[in-house]
């Protein structure tokens, strides 16, 4: 008995020795299958579009060009998504708030805008925000769009498109969501160094003439001109491990930094995020409070709120929270708002 209990013994240490290296050895491609299955809106590769998402070419008003677009036509007068493909992305990459769109039977559009930024004619150029006026011109000439609710989402490098069509965009525009948006280039050259991302180093070099310090300013929504007369609200997200080792890409820097120059121009400087506040959440030494708002299943570390602009800071990483997104849009829709 003493010998069996013994090779029981023996055998649960040498198995349990061998699924720790297994496991340490795979961690790296498992945190890679998690993320891909959490984060469908990252997606890169072309997917399968279901039927009634139409495969449409948007003519360019800039050079003619035809745009690729995945369009679906509500056939009523409903609302109008406008939904901006990611950094690496394009217009077949991955949309889960496609079938939310197609659920609640909304008009949507998911256009390419010159396809991943490396290129100088991506990159938040004059040809992006032409692309995208483009693409909301073609889905009201093709659908029987409410014109008063028109919404613009995006996540990452589409949070950073959104940011920036913001600033310029030529339709009315009742609401622009923007989740862990870029908003500085140059700065977030420096950032994806340090953080091991040297990919999008490359590709900010490869759009800005090697980075070239003007032309990066010229593709970065924080140091475009704030138009007097604002183009609809805009709900600005970051999560707060965004930025750090396993956290994601883009420092909350950015999302904070736009906001603050935003509403100061507004005249709202008290909406600003203190100094204090802005090292406290970049740190993370935040706590969140027992009484703490939520944004879906999250807790919110902070929030300002205007009438022009919201920051949510919440309890996340790199990501969108697609359900509690669409949600606010169909409140958005109805008049009201999400608090």
């Amino acid at each position: 008995m003493a010998s069996r209990k013994k090779a029981i013994f023996l055998f649960l240490v040498v198995s349990t020795f061998c699924l720790g290296f297994l496991a340490a050895k795979s961690t790296p491609m498992v945190k890679s299958f998690l993320f891909k299955q959490v984060n469908k809106w990252d997606l890169t590769g072309h997917s399968e579009w279901e039927d009634g998402f139409r495969l449409v070419k948007v003519k360019s008003s800039a050079d003619g060009s035809l745009q690729n677009a995945y369009f679906l036509d509500s056939s009523s007068e409903k609302p109008l998504l406008v939904s901006l493909h990611t950094w690496s992305g394009d217009f077949s990459q991955t949309d889960p708030l496609a079938k939310l769109a197609e659920k609640h039977g909304w008009n949507y559009i998911h256009p390419d805008f010159r396809g991943p930024n490396w290129t100088e004619s991506a990159c938040l150029s004059p040809l992006v925000i032409s692309d995208i006026d483009d693409s909301i011109e073609y889905a009201i000439k093709n659908s029987k769009v409410d014109v008063n609710n028109i919404f613009v989402v995006g996540v990452s490098g589409g949070g950073y498109t959104t940011l920036g069509y913001y600033l310029r965009a030529r339709h009315k525009i009742r609401r622009f969501v923007s989740w862990v948006p870029i908003s500085d280039l140059s700065a977030w050259y420096h950032q994806s160094l340090s953080l091991g991302n040297d990919k999008y180093a490359e590709n900010i070099a490869a759009c800005t003439s090697s980075l070239d310090a003007d032309e990066a300013k010229s593709r970065s929504p924080l140091y475009w001109k704030i138009p007097e007369d604002g183009n609809g609200g805009i709900d600005i997200y970051a999560g707060i491990n965004d930025g750090h080792k396993g956290g994601g890409s883009v420092p909350i820097s950015h999302s904070i930094l736009f906001f603050n120059r935003l509403v100061n121009e507004k005249g709202l400087g008290d909406k600003q995020v203190g100094e204090e506040k802005i090292i406290e959440l970049l740190t993370r030494a935040s706590s969140i409070s027992p009484n703490s708002v939520l944004i879906g299943d999250r807790a919110v570390f902070y929030k300002s709120e205007t009438p022009e602009a919201t920051l949510t800071i919440f309890d996340g990483r790199h990501e969108m929270l697609p359900e509690y997104t669409f949600n606010r849009l169909v409140e958005l829709s109805k008049g009201s708002s999400i608090k």
